[in-house]
This record gives C-alpha cells, sequence and structure tokens, in this order.
C-alpha cells in the first residue's frame, strides 16, 4: 500500500502469493513453513 497501489490490487496480490505457495506445497509435499511465506 506504501507504493500507492489501490487497497484491491494489493489484497489480490496476497491471495495470489498465499495461493502460489500451498499449490507448491500440496505439489511437494511439504509442511508450512512460515520463512518462506515472508520471502
Amino acid at each position: 500500500l506504501a507504493s500507492g497501489k489501490p487497497t484491491k490490487v494489493a489484497l489480490v496480490a496476497c491471495m495470489r502469493k498465499l495461493l502460489v505457495i500451498l499449490n507448491a506445497m500440496l505439489h511437494h509435499n511439504t509442511p508450512w513453513d512460515p520463512e518462506i511465506a515472508r520471502a
């Protein structure tokens, strides 16, 4: 939000990032690691 993007755009970007991480976790059968999500 600091870069001036609309709130909805930032929210969708965060949701997409989480979905990509979860999809990779399912594909590789790995547990949740909070450190990966911070990258």
